[in-house]
């Protein structure tokens, strides 16, 4: 096929940069934690604040950009950090997760909770607390929603009893909560203005199957949209700076893609598509604490943007065109747009961090500090064309070495409604390190390509999203560009399923299969979800509706089930799951692993010591890439 004859004219040209001193470097650089990550700017842009790990190290730094000076740091070696960011000059939110046991509640359970960093007193204050007027069954305590008028409170959603979803009012400066409005149960989310006052509801009622909002007029509540739905497809992601409107995305039925609409707050009314483009989803909206929208981003290999202020527009456009060869991100910049913090990956680039200001680059750190530009491997962006005609989108990344019958590595992604960027892939750069070629099909069903590419995958797991899999592998081979004795499939919770789908529903076209985290029993899995959810929440239905189109036949989920068919295992296995995986429950490897050890496959299982879903503590994610590479030496015989 025509796209992989670019692919050597790529390669051919590129390879001469590379000199014979680029050996492989050590599994540790690539299987630890970044060295700098969640990179955030104060209002002035004169502090930065960032992670930090080091080893057995983690802590959360905060320096002065002019000096460099140190002004503080806080010690997250027992906490799990999801997000950060400044408030004002001198106080910052820190978004963390536990893991842990919740009284009178079964098992364990994975707690998000806000705290709020003050840097002239070194003081931390935790924002919602269970037992603090908060109901001691929830999990979800780190989410803000606004910033009061005298900014020395938050807003924030939690359940105050099992039938009240209410907004709460918590200080930053002291353990202080107060209920600021009572909600009911089938409220999800709040909005509110900059001058303390709300302004809608969103609520979705799964007896009902009923999406709506509700706006705040004249001390009542009004309802202003409404649609039945077995799950929501439509996501109220923020608020116009006029506080006058919600953002909405939603498909735009001329594209088929994600589009921005506005909707009034007086009357419902929703605007015609206003940021839509015919090739690329409205992925996410740029806004502050108030959830004010100032731009949005959009879905692609490398993201693209589509900001408010016409001239910081054109800026940011201007810089990711004079990279070609990479992906810019931008990840956080000071309220005038005077300075932005962008994430560079992609051509010899490991995840950078620059802050752009005044018409100039200022490096500020790097994710990968042990790793030389020369030592990145390149990720290509291609297509080919599954056995049905249907273009799949694929990323390759390249070993140093020539592209001909090489040994590969296929990983697919998780979600499966997810899909893969051009980034430091972090596995698929160890294994592109190693002389392997990665292949990353965007297989149908994965977001990122168009509703119509989703709706393809509907009712597919271990079926035609299984063949894209299987196709490109193929194309591949058939190419000459990987030996078909030598192939691997490693994938991480679908990505997992996908792997030992792989093995037992092509068992002659790998050599070794590792599934992280997944799942191997449909049927289990979907009796976990009912179990945790109800039988009538919206979480089901759309499980139901993403694995068999909603049509639940026990036959059916044993067919598409590995579990089902250990049989016909013809090679290695490795299963690796984390002990607390709260998305993916251990007992699907548990059980996978005696299936095959009862049937005499070659299998191996590996459980992380308080590991979660994601790989996210350094020590667990070194013992399993360890594992991998032992695993597939052993597997197919390479070096």
């Amino acid at each position: 096929m025509y796209i992989f004859r670019f692919i050597v004219l790529f390669f051919t040209f590129s390879i001469a940069g590379f000199s014979a001193a680029n050996e492989a470097l050590p599994i540790e650089v690539y299987g630890a934690l970044p060295d700098v990550s969640m990179m955030v700017i104060s209002p002035s842009g004169e502090k930065i604040a960032y992670r930090r790990t080091e080893q057995d190290k983690d802590y959360m730094m905060i320096y002065n950009l002019a000096d460099n000076k140190l002004l503080g740091a806080v010690d997250l070696s027992n906490i799990k950090p999801s997000n950060l960011y400044f408030i004002d000059e001198k106080r910052l939110i820190i978004v963390v997760k536990r893991d842990t046991r919740l009284w009178g509640y079964r098992g364990r359970h994975e707690v998000s909770s806000a705290y709020s960093y003050d840097l002239e007193k070194n003081k931390m204050v935790q924002l919602l607390s269970l037992g603090f007027g908060i109901h001691d069954g929830q999990t979800q305590l780190g989410n803000i929603v606004g910033l009061s008028a005298d900014g020395e409170s938050v807003y924030m959603p939690a359940w105050t009893n099992e039938t009240s979803f209410s907004l709460m009012r918590s200080s930053l400066e002291r353990r202080k909560v107060k209920r600021f409005k009572r909600g009911s149960h089938d409220v999800r989310d709040y909005f509110v203005n900059d001058q303390d006052q709300i302004l809608a509801r969103e609520l979705y009622n799964n007896k009902q199957d009923l999406h709506s909002v509700e706006a705040l007029i004249d001390g009542k509540w009004q309802e202003i949209f409404r649609e039945k739905t077995a799950f929501p497809t439509k996501s109220f992601a923020g608020i116009t700076p006029d506080f006058n409107h919600l953002i909405m995305l939603d498909t735009d039925a001329d594209t088929g893609r994600i589009a921005y609409y506005t909707m009034q707050l007086k009357n419902g009314k929703i605007s015609d598509a206003i940021f839509s483009q015919p090739d690329k989803n409205v992925e996410s909206v740029l806004t502050d604490i108030n959830r004010v929208v100032y731009g949005v981003r959009y879905s692609g290999f490398k993201p693209s943007y589509e900001l408010f202020n016409k001239k910081t527009h054109s800026l940011v456009e201007s810089l990711i065109q004079s990279m070609p060869n990479n992906s810019l991100r931008l990840v956080d910049h000071t309220p005038d747009w005077g300075k932005m913090i962008f994430l560079i990956e992609g051509e010899h680039a490991k995840g950078d961090y620059f802050i752009y200001s005044n018409g100039k680059f200022s490096s500020v750190g790097s994710q990968r500090s042990k790793i030389a530009p020369t030592q990145v491997h390149q990720v290509y962006e291609t297509e080919f064309n599954a056995r049905d005609g249907l273009k799949i989108p694929l990323l390759l990344t390249l070993p140093h070495t020539e592209l001909k019958n090489l040994p590969a590595i296929l990983m697919p992604h998780g979600g499966p409604e997810s899909y893969d960027k051009v980034g430091f892939d972090w596995m698929a750069q160890f294994f592109a390190s190693r002389g392997f070629l990665v292949i990353q099909p965007q297989f149908r069903g994965s977001d990122g390509f168009g509703s119509d590419f989703i709706l393809k995958g509907r009712g597919e797991w271990g079926q035609k999203m299984q063949h894209d899999l299987t196709d490109a592998v193929k194309t591949l081979i058939k190419s000459d560009y990987v030996d078909a004795n030598k192939v691997c499939i490693v994938g991480a919770s679908y990505g997992g399923y996908a792997a030992l789908a792989g093995a037992a529903f092509t068992p002659n076209l790998y050599q070794c299969a590792v599934s992280i985290n997944g799942v191997a029993d449909i049927k289990q899995m979907l009796e976990d979800e009912e179990n945790d959810f109800g039988s009538d929440h919206w979480v089901l239905s759309y499980w139901q509706e993403n694995i068999t189109k909603g049509k639940i036949d026990k036959k059916h989920l044993e067919e598409i089930s590995p579990i089902t068919h250990v049989n016909n295992i013809q090679i290695p296995v490795l299963l690796i799951h984390g002990e607390y995986d709260k998305v993916v429950p251990i007992r699907q490897s548990k059980n996978m692993y005696e299936e095959l050890q009862d049937a005499g496959k070659q299998v191996k299982f590996i459980e992380l010591n308080e590991g979660d879903h994601y790989l996210s503590n350094g020590i667990n994610r070194m013992e399993a890439l360890k594992a991998i590479d032992t695993f597939i030496i052993n597997s197919m015989g390479t070096d």
